[in-house]
């Protein structure tokens, strides 16, 4: 892939949310999750796991929990979790305390690992020709997913991933400028905040996509959404788990 093809695929970016009903061959999910271990880890901790669902009603209840009837359908299904209990074994075996990776900063390196491994993933898939959506969802019962996929101490759920052969998808959200959102030196308080020329570009996209069209404008829609808190069950979850918060 040239230069300019790489930059224009990551570009058109979308979620797709209506797939084929056609399961991925062995060998495409081979390479596409070794392009999910093959991204950046930090220290080489490899803090991540990676379940595919093909059970089918695991992956109903899945989709049910998130709310996500398309990622009953699509060519595959992958459960991304934040894995600190591999590496709590490590320590045991070593005959170190496993303490340290109960920590803030363990769980925040074993999200950042996962969110490069499935991006890694993600953007493999999109670069043959599939298309994907992240399954956020699967958040709105930790507990019951964990339960569902026998998840042990020190591991979180963080996304589904369900990838397959688009029957339709719209086109790509215009992303936010980049004067919006890129600084120079420092945090530029002013333009972070000065959105008008945004929501004017979100609301004529809004009005005229190929599905779902509406009537709004991004901080609208973004501040309907931050009205209410999302997930409070997400932190003592995380305790339960074994995480320190």
């Amino acid at each position: 892939m040239m230069k300019d093809e790489f930059f224009k695929l990551m570009e058109q970016h979308v979620s797709v949310r209506n797939f084929k009903e056609e399961p991925l061959e062995k060998d495409i999910k081979d390479q596409l999750l070794m392009a999910a271990y093959s991204g950046s880890s930090s220290n080489f901790l490899q803090a991540t796991s990676i379940i595919e669902v093909t059970d089918p009603k695991i992956r109903n209840q899945l989709a049910t929990i998130a709310r996500a009837p398309h990622a009953q359908k699509s060519g595959a299904f992958f459960v991304f979790v934040a894995d600190m209990y591999r590496l709590a074994k490590v320590l045991e075996q070593k005959g170190n305390a496993v303490k340290p990776i109960t920590s803030m900063e363990s769980l925040m390196v074993s999200i950042v690992d996962t969110t490069i491994s499935a991006e890694n993933m993600a953007l493999a898939a999109e670069a043959i020709g599939l298309g994907i959506c992240y399954i956020g969802g699967i958040r709105n019962d930790l507990t019951k997913v964990s339960t569902l996929l026998d998840l042990p101490k020190y591991t979180v759920p963080l996304f589904g991933l369900t990838i397959g052969i688009p029957k339709s998808k719209n086109d790509p959200k215009p992303r936010m400028p980049l004067k919006n959102h890129v600084f120079n030196n420092r945090y530029n308080t002013n333009l972070s905040r000065n959105l008008a020329g945004y929501d004017e570009t979100m609301r004529d996209y809004y009005a005229h996509r190929n599905s779902n069209s509406i009537t709004s404008d991004w901080t609208t829609k973004t501040s309907d959404f931050l009205t209410n808190s999302q997930r409070p069950d997400i932190a003592p979850f995380l305790r339960h788990q074994g995480f320190e918060i």
